[in-house]
């Protein structure tokens, strides 16, 4: 998935986890196999290269990431959009950019992202994307979905701790060898060397979007590399959002989302969804939770 995965699993001893592992590898490789967009085999590939032409007949599996994946982008109104992989990639975050892109460039590269022109049959399975050009991509759930996967898994196979970390999408279930809960340290995105709370995690996932890492900056103003999928620009009023809930893909989705609708909207988008809970750090460095109590976990 272009990421990095880091496993720790607690088990009776090491060659059980190093087995295990190895099956948490071969899973993350499959899932992969099936929905990355730059793997020309895989089916979500085979969707992008007939945007316009026919639809697609994909796994149960696919079609119901995909249909989960809509979902968000319909009750988000295209805050979060899978379709975001067809955008023109005219921000550029490694130093090579002396002037922001024309109003026209901006609406031009986002003419193939849309949600709504995704069409899903769940009686024959397939995906159609109507326009050429179109192309979803599963960047913001596909690695939340694989760590939820994983944990399931070991789960079911009775191995009761662990973590999977998916390039900073992380699942977690029981606890470290002396019965501590894992923990994860909040970075504070106005001083990188430093954590603003370090918060005990149980049977859990967190995830955190961030815009405090690549940016550019034009007439005083940051850019951060994070765009809104509707215009085409980046996003502005926070610089961090982190999830914590149930599910690494769920999570994930909420704080993509909550980073393009900003603050309001974004406490409005976490309030459906019991059982998660928020940490937003906005762009002049206020520390906004919501169900977390931050006071309890400060260093």
């Amino acid at each position: 998935m272009g990421g990095r995965f880091d496993i720790t699993l607690v088990a009776k001893d090491s060659l059980t986890a190093e087995q295990n592992i190895d099956t948490i590898i071969t899973e993350i490789t499959r899932i992969e196999n099936l929905i990355s967009d730059w793997r020309p085999n895989t089916q979500i590939s085979q969707v992008n290269r007939n945007a316009g032409i026919a639809p697609v007949k994909v796994d149960p599996e696919v079609f119901a990431l995909t249909q989960r994946a809509l979902h968000l982008s319909k009750i988000t109104n295209g805050a979060f959009d899978i379709s975001f992989a067809a955008m023109d990639r005219i921000w550029k975050f490694d130093g090579s950019m002396t002037s922001m892109p024309t109003p026209e460039a901006i609406k031009k590269s986002v003419e193939k992202v849309g949600y709504q022109n995704i069409v899903l049959d769940a009686k024959a399975s397939t995906i159609f994307l109507k326009y050429k050009g179109m192309k979803i991509g599963f960047g913001a759930l596909g690695e939340g979905y694989a760590t939820d996967r994983c944990r399931n898994m070991m789960l079911a196979k009775g191995i009761n701790s662990g973590i999977v970390n998916g390039s900073g999408d992380m699942s977690t279930w029981g606890q470290q060898p002396d019965g501590k809960p894992w923990n994860i340290g909040i970075t504070n995105p106005m001083h990188k060397d430093t954590l603003l709370a370090i918060v005990p995690l149980l049977k859990s996932a967190v995830v955190t979007s961030g815009s405090y890492e690549k940016f550019v900056v034009f007439n005083g103003k940051r850019y951060s590399h994070i765009i809104n999928p509707a215009t085409g620009y980046p996003v502005t009023g926070l610089c961090s959002v982190t999830v914590f809930g149930p599910s690494a893909e769920v999570a994930n989705g909420l704080s993509t989302s909550m980073m393009v609708l900003g603050k309001t909207k974004g406490l409005q988008l976490i309030k459906k969804h019991p059982g998660y809970s928020c940490i937003m750090i906005t762009d002049d460095g206020r520390v906004i939770t919501y169900r977390l109590n931050l006071k309890r976990y400060r260093l």
